[in-house]
């Protein structure tokens, strides 16, 4: 099969299309034909050798695609041909990827195939941090920092879809508006705004839930807009890792800090987060209320063109590559 690999640390370049061995399911897994790879900041990271895929799982970047079952192995009754995306821990920039059974969905009603591989990594993303963890209810405002992003996109849709209020972060006048096309109602550019003040102009109590991926520079201001018994969740750390914490501003605020991730949490905890998105968010994509927002499409063997976008941060929502295969026969 084709895959692209990352051949050293570096840049967009080292992203390099080659032939690997047809990848073959063990107990519990599924060989999935892949239609289409979503790219993420993740990937970037781990081109520059600060992300390496778990252990066991493919040391080539893709966390997330779409396509065809092609395979089942011992343990697992799946149709070949049946149109799946999967959330992965590597390896989906490639023709064919090994997926755990539990981290499979289908295709939401709706949705293409080629779309849907933009959905997997965002949507257990929010729905885990913001929503199960964060428990944000109805009612309350929620602060997305980089609210254009694959990620924003999604979490101000699903914030607005169970009825709390959204603010969100962005670079330019373009994004902020498409931000606010998905519901958010405090457009903040961080070039030229102080977002605890305008948050506070528009909740003088603060923000209740805050989703950053932004780290260290944003910890200070981030403890700052939180309300009383607000939620800090850090899902990225994308400005850098290390800061002050004032514990005294934690226990008078009673603020809750929460930093995870995804990629590394064993399987049956990602077989559960996909269970719950399936109930949860899956039925809204279904409805229509939610979509996955796409801004571009590369072939897979231009992944070194979509990471150049990517860094580049002129995109809203999600890029993806596809691969031009067709469904098994």
């Amino acid at each position: 099969m084709r895959a692209v690999i990352v051949d050293r640390p570096g840049g967009p370049e080292v992203l390099v299309p080659t032939d690997l061995p047809d990848p073959v399911a063990g107990p519990g897994e599924v060989v999935v034909r892949v239609a289409a790879a979503g790219v993420n900041r993740a990937d970037v990271a781990q081109r520059l050798g600060k992300y390496p895929s778990p252990p066991g799982a493919p040391q080539n970047p893709g966390l997330e695609v779409s396509g065809w079952v092609e395979s089942a192995g011992p343990g697992v009754a799946r149709a070949v041909g049946e149109e799946v995306c999967a959330l992965l821990g590597g390896g989906g920039y490639a023709e064919r990827v090994v997926v755990p059974a539990g981290q499979l969905l289908p295709v939401p009603q709706g949705v293409g195939l080629v779309e849907a591989a933009a959905l997997p990594e965002v949507a257990c993303t929010v729905w885990s941090n913001v929503f199960t963890l964060a428990g944000l209810r109805p009612g309350e405002l929620l602060l997305v920092h980089g609210g254009s992003s694959g990620i924003g996109t999604m979490a101000i849709q699903l914030a607005r879809q169970i009825g709390a209020r959204v603010a969100v972060t962005a670079g330019s006048a373009d994004k902020l508006e498409r931000c606010a096309e998905l519901g958010a109602q405090v457009l903040v550019n961080y070039r030229d705004d102080d977002f605890v003040e305008r948050v506070r102009a528009f909740e003088p109590a603060g923000a209740d839930v805050v989703l950053d991926l932004v780290g260290a520079p944003y910890l200070a201001r981030n403890l700052d807009v939180l309300a009383t018994g607000g939620r800090l969740v850090v899902i990225a750390t994308q400005g850098g890792t290390h800061a002050e914490l004032d514990l005294g501003l934690l226990m008078r605020k009673r603020i809750s800090l929460h930093a995870t991730g995804l990629r590394y949490r064993p399987a049956e905890e990602k077989a559960g987060i996909v269970a719950s998105v399936r109930d949860h968010v899956w039925p809204l994509v279904a409805d229509g209320a939610v979509r996955p927002v796409v801004h571009a499409t590369f072939p897979l063997a231009e992944a070194a063109r979509a990471h150049e976008v990517m860094e580049g941060s002129s995109h809203v929502g999600k890029l993806l590559l596809v691969t031009g295969a067709t469904a098994p026969a």
